[in-house]
């Protein structure tokens, strides 16, 4: 069973029926419970950095997380669920993420539109479970205004966007990606399923 973590941001019912289409058990809660009995985790989300993280600790969803990091379970942030895994943003402010993984998270460059909205092609940088079996040059969907920023050796794929941006990483049981899996048609359920196999 796949846990999608509903700490009140996100387009989760759309992640959710990705994976039903899919053939996957997948629930979206907030019950530490049932996260806790999860196969693989899902973080989601759409928003503000502040209220997010804000929400993960006050929930006590945030210390859930760091029991799934400790017992290997497989763990998928997306979109802004990703930035949430790394050690900081400076959206609207300095805030303190969940340090899951090493790296910042910073606005795109002023010279190119923002949000970022609309498709492009993914540059894979080193081979990741996720994307075996992808097309040669795949093509998925981003909303965001902000990125990642890391000198870690976890990139796993960039894309370009007036500069080379990180949209992929992933460490051990970890997985982080910028754009949105069950957004991204065909190459997105792809992705998916090849966390639903993990």
């Amino acid at each position: 069973m796949i846990a999608i973590i509903d700490y009140g941001m996100g387009n989760l019912r759309s992640v959710q029926k990705a994976f039903e289409y899919l053939g996957y058990k997948a629930v979206v809660t907030s019950d530490l419970q049932v996260i806790r009995k999860a196969d693989k985790v899902i973080l989601p989300g759409v928003g503000a950095f502040r209220d997010a993280i804000s929400a993960l600790h006050t929930t006590g969803l945030a210390e859930e997380l760091y029991r799934v990091v400790e017992s290997k379970k497989p763990l998928l942030g997306i979109c802004l669920g990703m930035q949430l895994l790394f050690e900081k943003s400076y959206e609207n402010g300095e805030y303190d993420g969940l340090s899951i993984l090493p790296g910042i998270v910073k606005k795109l460059p002023e010279e190119v539109k923002i949000p970022h909205m609309g498709w492009n092609s993914l540059q894979i940088t080193k081979t990741h479970p996720l994307f075996v079996g992808l097309p040669e040059e795949p093509f998925v969907y981003f909303v965001h205004s902000y990125h990642l920023e890391t000198s870690a050796p976890i990139v796993s794929a960039t894309t370009y966007y007036g500069k080379e941006v990180q949209v992929a990483a992933q460490k051990e049981s970890i997985f982080a990606l910028q754009f949105h899996p069950e957004k991204s048609g065909d190459t997105g359920l792809m992705i998916l399923k090849n966390f639903g196999g993990l």
